[in-house]
């Protein structure tokens, strides 16, 4: 792992990408303040030397309907993460992971394509690539110190071009490059001092938040218990209103940290370590409190709700985004939370005095209460929402509400159910009500 700098503040501007999952046409998904944005929410973000600053959101909710690609939106940030902080360590001829759109076999050989944008250390960079499962087609990144786009490198195909700036480096990093290998990954290795910065921003931020890492999450709390922000993560399960007092761990051996270790590589998006059963671990390490008639009363994971466990899998997590000042991606955030716990997790992004490192909340969610029907009880400002809708040859869209420009007192929660926006599910009560007569032919049948 080469040497990180340290840790500095930044900011996701918008994502784009193409042919991924279920979109197959492009799309692009923006956290930068609108005319409709509420006061006092957008946080202003320097993005060059000497310049005016950016207005950028700190939190974006996605809604739709089961299965028209919300998740699709937060996993094809991960899959771009995830290629960049992995494709170096790829055999010479291992296939990259490309998860095309598969509903059109036009599609299935064509490069998919990412890019991105984002500010750091005050200054907007572009980074993006196109690739398929073979080789990595085209790569590029810029920099905008001045307001204008300063060439950091270009790549097609085997061609490369470098900006003025660290070309020794860019040389060498040259020479281990692959055609399965990202060149950012690459130059990452030899400590190229620009392009060492945009990576390690990968490795901090758009980490996925899912039900398959869920139990990963709560270890990660576990260690956390153990740091210098023990406090804080202490004081959001006890916000919760779940009865916990406290929570510990019992001591443990040099196989059990090292098993620890690796759920902590397997949450940042490992694939290539090899799972392992954390239940278990879990059970023989946490003890979660709640106090008795005579003081505190220990309770393993396995006598506590879902709800108390997802909330705990999430308090580390966020605890850390909200220090670090990183962008947190959360599938189905209202999974087994109840609204108002949701509502005041949602709080403590939008508000400056809970969010003063400008970390940023990306999520997908049912939770239509978020909406509001009116200005007072909307909790998610109207530029801060986003729709997807299945299209009819199977494809993903994806839409900002801002687009259909809603008025502030406009009654958001009940036009969205009623469909005005898009993004609610189409349902036959015909075949609803064909299950009953299967069901009473099967009894007759009998």
């Amino acid at each position: 792992m080469p040497e990180e700098p340290p840790v500095t503040p930044s900011a996701l501007l918008s994502f784009r990408a193409r042919n991924v999952r279920s979109f197959r046409d492009e799309f692009e998904f923006s956290m930068l303040a609108t005319a409709l944005a509420e006061k006092g929410v957008p946080r202003s973000i320097p993005w060059r030397e000497g310049g005016s600053e950016l207005e950028v959101l700190p939190l974006a909710a996605i809604f739709g309907a089961n299965g028209s690609g919300k998740t699709n939106v937060l996993r094809a940030m991960n899959d771009m993460r995830t290629l960049v902080l992995q494709s170096f360590r790829h055999s010479p001829t291992a296939a990259l992971a490309h998860t095309a759109f598969r509903l059109d076999p036009a599609y299935a050989q064509q490069p998919t394509r990412f890019e991105i944008a984002i500010v750091l250390e005050g200054i907007r960079h572009e980074y993006g690539f196109e690739f398929d499962r073979r080789r990595i087609v085209r790569e590029w990144a810029y920099r905008f110190p001045h307001g204008r786009a300063a060439l950091l490198f270009e790549r097609d195909g085997d061609s490369l071009e470098f900006g003025p700036v660290e070309r020794a480096k860019s040389r060498a990093a040259r020479e281990l490059l692959r055609p399965n290998a990202l060149f950012l990954s690459t130059a990452a290795q030899v400590n190229h001092p620009l392009l060492l910065k945009l990576y390690a921003w990968f490795d901090r931020n758009l980490l996925l938040a899912e039900a398959p890492s869920r139990v990963a999450r709560q270890a990660y709390t576990i260690e956390m218990l153990e740091g210098e922000n023990r406090e804080a993560v202490l004081e959001l399960v006890r916000a919760a209103d779940l009865g916990i007092t406290g929570a510990k761990r019992y001591d443990i051996d040099d196989d059990t940290r090292e098993k620890l270790n690796r759920a902590f590589r397997i949450l940042a998006g490992d694939d290539e370590v090899e799972s392992i059963a954390l239940e278990p671990l879990l059970d023989s390490l946490m003890v979660l409190e709640h106090q008795g008639a005579e003081g505190p009363v220990e309770f393993g994971p396995d006598e506590e709700s879902l709800g108390t466990l997802v909330w705990f899998g999430l308090a580390g997590p966020i605890v850390d985004v909200l220090s670090r000042g990183a962008v947190f991606l959360a599938d189905e955030l209202d999974a087994s939370l109840h609204p108002v716990l949701v509502a005041q997790l949602i709080n403590l992004f939008q508000s400056p005095e809970t969010n003063p490192n400008r970390a940023q909340l990306i999520f997908n969610t049912h939770a239509v209460s978020l909406l509001g029907d009116t200005a007072s009880d909307r909790i998610i400002g109207r530029d801060q929402i986003w729709i997807t809708e299945k299209e009819n040859e199977g494809a993903t869209r994806l839409q900002p509400l801002a687009d259909q420009n809603p008025r502030k007192d406009e009654a958001i929660a009940r036009r969205y159910l009623a469909g005005r926006y898009g993004g609610t599910p189409i349902l036959s009560t015909e075949r609803f009500r064909r299950i009953a007569e299967f069901a009473t032919a099967g009894d007759r049948t009998d």
